[in-house]
């Protein structure tokens, strides 16, 4: 096993990225255990737990994009092979574009239902589409596919981790996980 030490992200994207991760887990629980969604149905309890939240996982992951873009990241690990570098790069760009994505889309279906859609009551968002819009329906469609999309890539992210972890043993996660560090 390398011991030689991989730069490490900073404390803020280490920050977003695992408050992110809390939060689509708190995200999918809701959108599981949430009622069936009808026609006429208000937006209580559960779904409205579900809509504010889905709006603070695009506010954070906008706000993260901003800090990766203007604060220098660390280099890649210099020492995996291209194609590990490549599928990162496409899986982590691919991660951004699906949560955006699923924001934007449960944003337009619950405009398309006429429910207004807040973060926790604070801050109300306009409507994206018509109340009753077809494009609305088409994308409250498209939301619920991309949620098993980014399942998918969710689990591949995850199997990638376990095998630097578990069979290269190479300590890429290190660039990600807090570190606890002892005073001296």
């Amino acid at each position: 096993m390398d011991r030689t030490p991989l730069a490490e992200y900073g404390g803020a994207m280490k920050g977003f990225h695992w408050l992110v991760v809390a939060l689509l887990v708190v995200q999918y629980a809701l959108g599981w255990t949430m009622p069936e969604l009808r026609r006429g149905m208000p937006p209580e309890g559960l779904v409205n737990l579900h809509l504010s939240f889905g709006v603070a996982i695009g506010a954070i992951m906008a706000l993260r994009l901003a800090w990766r873009v203007l604060t220098p990241q660390p280099p890649a690990n210099s020492s995996l092979p291209r194609w590990q570098h490549r599928a990162a790069t496409a899986v982590h760009g691919l991660l951004y574009l699906l949560v955006f994505a699923l924001v934007l889309t449960g944003w337009a279906d619950a405009s398309r239902r006429g429910w207004p859609v807040t973060l926790f009551g604070i801050l109300d968002l306009p409507a994206l589409v018509a109340t009753g819009s077809t494009v609305g329906r088409a994308l409250g469609e498209v939301h619920e596919t991309l949620v098993t999309v980014l399942l998918l890539l969710v689990g591949l992210h995850v199997a990638a981790v376990a095998a630097h972890v578990v069979l290269w043993r190479d300590r890429i996660m290190d660039r990600m996980t807090p570190r606890l560090r002892h005073r001296s």
